[in-house]
């Protein structure tokens, strides 16, 4: 086996994935027809050209504007995992989803949680992965709105939603204007992550584990600008969920050997890897480890620390993170053996 096929092959869990960005190109098509939605082209695969990361937050709102009825956003939860079955063994995935980018165009957050929902039991069922939701914190929102959605969140009572986080354009809104919003979440039970040092400065990781309780860090590069809090997230063990493809198109680290990445790994950083928004980025969760792992040479034992980090990282509970472990090392240790015959 080459090890660019072991890399697809290695059992995996994703823990930055956005809903929203895992709707196939032709889906986006069918639902636009089927709800009189106007598309900037007729041709399919250009539906996610843009160049900058304002230009994506604008497709990525279409996107959601094709997302109607309960059966919409089934049919793109089930597909989004089988994406990941079929392209990179994923078997768990905690996912993002924005409930207000659906509720402020009329349509019930019951309505948007029970599609989903209703996806990922029979993604489940069908092709024994799991899959559980973070609802996120819309930057852009008002600190009103968000916590409007986090009550709506609690009041509906979804096991499958495990936790809060936050995304949109990080420089122009600041961490903390949610507090309130992260305390009410917290207050019921749900767990705490947020995007942050994406594009903004490391003050921001700071004022997510101290002011909004954050456990988790998504994205999280310019925290290498300072010595500092890269120490304290080193030293306390704090996970971060790293996304290479959407971040060297976005951000212009093109070429994967010099991506923070790497340095964020030599620091001693506890990393993950994922696909954060894949079919906009036109990658996969295979793709993620493939193309990473082979630019910057790491060899099995940095791929088993990404996997079972990943593990780690989870908002699972101790008996089933031991599972999930027994399972993986098994499967990892076949697939080593093949490798090693070639």
């Amino acid at each position: 086996m080459r090890f660019e096929e072991f890399l697809r092959k290695v059992p995996k869990v994703e823990l930055h994935c956005h809903f929203e960005g895992t709707v196939r190109a032709s889906t986006f098509a069918d639902l636009a027809k089927r709800h009189g939605i106007a598309l900037p082209t007729g041709d399919v695969s250009k539906l996610y050209d843009y160049a900058t990361i304002y230009e994506f937050l604008d497709i990525f709102a279409l996107v959601s504007s094709t997302l109607v009825d309960r059966e919409d956003f089934a049919r793109v939860a089930y597909e989004s995992l089988e994406d990941g079955v079929t392209l990179g063994n994923l078997r768990y995935r905690e996912m993002f989803f924005n409930p207000t980018l659906h509720t402020r165009r009329g349509i019930r957050i019951a309505t948007v949680l029970d599609g989903m929902i209703d996806g990922i039991r029979q993604a489940e069922t069908d092709l024994g992965v799991q899959c559980r939701l973070i609802a996120d914190v819309y930057r852009q929102d008002e600190p009103a709105t968000a916590r409007q959605m986090v009550e709506e969140v609690v009041e509906l009572r979804r096991p499958e939603v495990i936790g809060l986080g936050m995304d949109g354009a990080e420089s122009p809104d600041s961490p903390e204007r949610f507090v309130e919003a992260f305390a009410l979440a917290a207050r019921n039970g749900l767990r705490l992550t947020s995007h942050a040092c994406e594009d903004g400065p490391p003050e921001n990781v700071t004022t997510c584990l101290d002011l909004l309780g954050c456990e988790r860090i998504d994205h999280g590069y310019h925290v290498l600008e300072s010595p500092e809090v890269t120490a304290r997230c080193r030293d306390e063990g704090i996970y971060f969920t790293c996304c290479p493809t959407s971040t060297s198109v976005v951000y212009g680290w093109t070429d994967l050997r010099t991506h923070p990445i790497r340095d964020m790994v030599d620091a001693g950083l506890r990393v993950t890897l994922n696909s954060d928004d894949p079919t906009m980025f036109r990658t996969d969760i295979g793709s993620e480890y493939a193309d990473l792992c082979m630019a910057l040479h790491y060899d099995v034992a940095q791929v088993r620390r990404f996997v079972f980090d990943g593990i780690e990282a989870t908002w699972l509970d101790d008996s089933d993170k031991t599972s999930l472990r027994r399972a993986f090392s098994d499967e990892l240790e076949h697939l080593e053996r093949q490798l090693e015959a070639t």
